[in-house]
């Protein structure tokens, strides 16, 4: 989809803004979706198949985190059509240049998201003073280093455990994605109790049915080594994961990779989104009427922007980590209230809550500008 009309609602996308500088190999599309709660807060996200419609999907669902967060800021997205394993020297000139190009779009903060960390986010801050996640040294509140996304999510799934119907001591937790986001998830949950049967990257899937050794796996994943370098366990297929048997799923890598297609292989009873749109609504719809809960994504995955913003605002790490646990216990509970007295979809609850509070934020701006 390349019309951005075609992509607009009542809620926004507020500014759709192209760049194309040839001669540095820079091409990306940054979307502000919605401004009315204050300036939108998104990640940047560098990918080679990244596209318009991704970029605009991102950005709302950063509206709905940010509104459903209680956050005073809207939400957008920025990508940058470019390989993430480029040369730091090259990646370092592609993203000076893109946030430059960007210097004026004021109503717009970065943060990191696939393909972009926190020195990235230092060198956006150096060019043009607008970005969060950034180095310690430099004030920041590393959030993928202290897992500020993944404590979140292991606090959602928490809660909902109660509604699933499951034990988390015990649970079998498969996680598709072991990155930043699912190794911190992982290892959270399993101060709980969990026990990780089942881990993907873009190499392969790791499955071991008696559990998979964190003490192992996640230095070896902070190594720079995959999933399938772990000494023991079976090794299969990438796309495995989706067949696991388990009774917790958590999706922390690209979008719709849950879908139609695949939906039916899904073998768990709880699912909390720690990616962005990882799923599509028709396999949402399927998984709801098969009884499966799944928790969305701008509920279970918001640790990472609560951290962001409340270190643009000053806040301490201790803080934040009070924060997202208090935020998200709080609207999990509120969204699940719901599905169980009104009968309807998770996401439909989740919806219900966020654009609520977009729409009163949107009534006391001019125009109800967005």
């Amino acid at each position: 989809m390349s019309d951005a009309f075609a992509l607009a609602d009542e809620l926004g996308p507020a500014k759709t803004t192209h760049v194309q500088i040839p001669d540095h190999g820079i091409r990306g599309i940054l979307v502000v979706d919605n401004i009315a709660t204050g300036p939108a807060i998104g990640g940047l996200r560098i990918a080679p198949d990244v596209s318009l419609e991704e970029c605009a999907r991102l950005a709302r669902a950063m509206t709905l985190k940010n509104a459903a967060a209680g956050l005073p800021h809207g939400g957008g997205k920025s990508v940058l059509v470019a390989d993430p394993k480029m040369p730091v020297a090259q990646k370092e000139q592609v993203i000076r240049g893109f946030a430059h190009a960007l210097r004026h779009e004021t109503d717009y903060i970065f943060g990191p998201d696939m393909g972009t960390d926190e020195s990235c986010m230092a060198w956006i801050k150096d060019e043009i003073g607008r970005s969060v996640g950034l180095p310690r040294e430099i004030g920041g509140i590393p959030l993928d280093e202290i897992g500020a996304t993944g404590w979140g999510v292991s606090h959602v799934a928490d809660v909902a455990a109660h509604y699933a119907g499951i034990e988390l001591k015990g649970a079998r937790l498969a996680i598709q994605g072991f990155g930043a986001v699912g190794k911190h998830a992982a290892r959270f949950l399993a101060n709980l109790g969990a026990v990780l049967v089942a881990a993907s990257d873009s190499t392969g899937t790791l499955h071991d049915p008696d559990g998979i050794d964190l003490g192992t796996l996640i230095p070896l994943k902070e190594s720079g080594k995959s999933v399938s370098d772990y000494p023991g366990g079976h090794k299969l297929g990438r796309d495995a994961i989706v067949g696991i048997d388990c009774d917790l799923w958590i999706p922390a890598a690209r979008p719709d990779v849950v879908n139609e297609g695949n939906v039916q292989q899904l073998k768990t009873r709880l699912v909390v989104q720690g990616a962005n749109i990882p799923f599509t609504d028709g396999a949402e719809k399927i998984l709801h009427q098969r009884g499966v809960l799944v928790v969305p994504d701008f509920i279970a995955n918001a640790g990472g922007v609560i951290c962001a913003a409340m270190e643009y605002h000053g806040a301490t790490p201790s803080a934040v980590f009070a924060a997202i646990e208090e935020k998200l216990r709080t609207n999990t509970r509120q969204v699940l209230e719901a599905v169980a007295k009104h009968k309807i979809l998770p996401r439909d609850a989740a919806l219900n809550l966020a654009t609520t509070r977009v729409k009163a934020a949107m009534g006391y701006r001019r125009w109800g500008i967005c």
